[in-house]
């Protein structure tokens, strides 16, 4: 059990990464923000308590894999890297800037703390069981962990990837689907402003491939960390967290908006989510 001082040390971090994801599409005049607020909370859980990692040696090959195959949330997982100590958070300034190293989606070639470069949808997660399988062959320890969407969900290329690491029974990796039920496009609800549920009952899906399937609320520092804990202890088969979020996590008028899977904010609308991101811990 995640001990109370160090769950609001984790919030609060998590609350932090949020500002400056939004700041930071603010400055950039580009970028996403609902999606990256959706996953804020499972990218702090990883980087500040599940992982082995070595922020001031990373490419210390002891260290979790971490493959981000909804490459188009780049912001936060750099949002984290920064706070983590990979790089300053001055740095963050130069995001999506010609030459910078912090691209719309992640460069592994460039930035240090990148497992793999991303953007392709559906692709990520391939490239995470080809990590786990290898590690596998090798005889290495380290876990790697793959967070993808649920809109990405669609893509068959998934699912090719599901059934390969369930064939090899690949115990060292675990998925994470970011379950906002929210992508950009796709059939409008009855209200207009709100999609259809991308995917449909995804953990009997994931059962049906092999998976042991975890449920959580991905807004809960106790259960993302338990259930990333669990996952690493599974035996025999690879391990899919199905993390319940909201897109635009943390600010009520980005909430369950897909307009706010990429627009840049106006500079009533920066202040308006800064004044409610300063407001208590999310």
């Amino acid at each position: 059990m995640l001990p109370e001082t160090r769950d609001a040390e984790l919030r609060q971090i998590a609350k932090e990464i949020r500002r400056n994801v939004i700041k930071t599409v603010y400055h950039a005049r580009a970028g996403h923000i609902g999606g990256p607020l959706s996953a804020a909370d499972v990218l702090t859980a990883l980087y500040f308590e599940v992982m082995s990692i070595r922020p001031q040696d990373p490419s210390w090959e002891g260290r979790d894999r971490f493959v981000l195959s909804k490459g188009h949330s780049a912001i936060a997982l750099y949002c984290v890297l920064a706070e983590r100590g990979y790089f300053s958070k001055d740095e963050l300034h130069t995001f999506d800037e010609i030459n910078s190293r912090l691209q719309a989606h992640p460069d592994m070639t460039v930035l240090p703390g990148l497992d793999m470069s991303t953007g392709s949808l559906g692709q990520g997660i391939s490239s995470a069981v080809g990590i786990a399988l290898g590690a596998k062959m090798k005889q290495a320890s380290f876990h790697t962990f793959c967070m993808i969407g649920d809109g990405e969900s669609q893509e068959g290329q998934v699912w090719e990837a599901a059934d390969i690491a369930s064939k090899y029974e690949l115990d060292n990796l675990t998925i994470i689907m970011d379950y906002n039920q929210l992508q950009q496009y796709g059939w409008a609800g009855s209200n207009g402003r709100v999609r259809q549920i991308p995917v449909q009952h995804p953990a009997a899906r994931w059962q049906a491939f092999g998976f042991h399937v975890i449920e959580i609320d991905g807004h809960d520092m106790r259960q993302i960390v338990q259930a990333c804990q669990d996952a690493k202890q599974t035996q025999g088969k690879p391990t899919i967290i199905i993390a319940h979020t909201k897109k635009g996590k943390g600010v009520s008028f980005m909430e369950g908006d897909y307009l706010w899977h990429s627009r840049v904010p106006t500079d009533q609308e920066l202040a308006l989510a800064m004044g409610e991101l300063e407001e208590g811990v999310v």
